[in-house]
């Protein structure tokens, strides 16, 4: 059984923001600073230690020459002050799998909110009801139909309650104003619907 964490008794919750392939660049402390304006306390792991990308091939190099193993020690580290409240984890593309994988092995956790990108979903995976929310492009290449739906099946199978959102048209990383693939009423929309996703969390038991 899914243990419920706490959360704070005004209706605020403990977010923990993982950033992308391209570093902890501004966009991510632009979004943390959405989620502090609506009452939330966020907290923004820099998994790459304040190394940044231009461009994912950059950046896949820069997470690759770091290694997955110390990524995710990095990951645990940086939520463990925090995990006891009961987190709500939130990434964008990479930092999306490193929220995926904690969220689903932290039996306090309250939520996880995805943009732009899913991970594996390990064997011995279960959750109690964990609710969950994807937005991605549509189509997106790192993110394909055939992927997706095996993914939506497997983590309802795992026991999470998950929504899907996409985005026609738009490209992968279309949330990042300082990227070509930003679309602003994609990125809203995102945003305004995954605020309201947060905040009914806070309701729940």
């Amino acid at each position: 059984m899914r243990t419920r964490g706490p959360t704070w008794q005004d209706g605020r919750m403990d977010v923990v923001l993982f950033h992308s392939v391209h570093g902890l660049r501004p966009a991510v402390h632009a979004g943390a600073e959405r989620l502090r304006a609506a009452g939330h306390h966020v907290h923004v792991p820099d998994l790459f230690e304040g190394q940044t990308a231009e461009t994912s091939e950059e950046g896949r190099d820069l997470k690759d020459k770091i290694g997955s193993d110390e990524l995710l020690r990095r990951a645990v580290l940086a939520v463990a002050p925090y995990s006891e409240r009961g987190l709500v984890y939130a990434g964008f593309s990479f930092g999306g799998s490193v929220a995926q994988t904690l969220a689903l092995g932290d039996s306090k956790a309250r939520g996880l909110l995805l943009m732009h990108g899913t991970s594996d979903i390990a064997e011995n995976a279960s959750v109690d009801d964990l609710p969950v929310q994807l937005h991605v492009a549509d189509p997106d290449v790192s993110e394909p139909h055939d992927w997706l739906n095996a993914w939506y099946l497997r983590m309802r199978e795992v026991g999470a309650d998950v929504e899907i959102y996409r985005y026609r048209g738009v490209g992968h990383l279309y949330t990042d104003p300082d990227l070509p693939d930003y679309d602003e009423t994609a990125a809203e929309q995102t945003w305004r619907t995954g605020l309201a996703f947060i905040e009914s969390l806070g309701d729940q038991p």
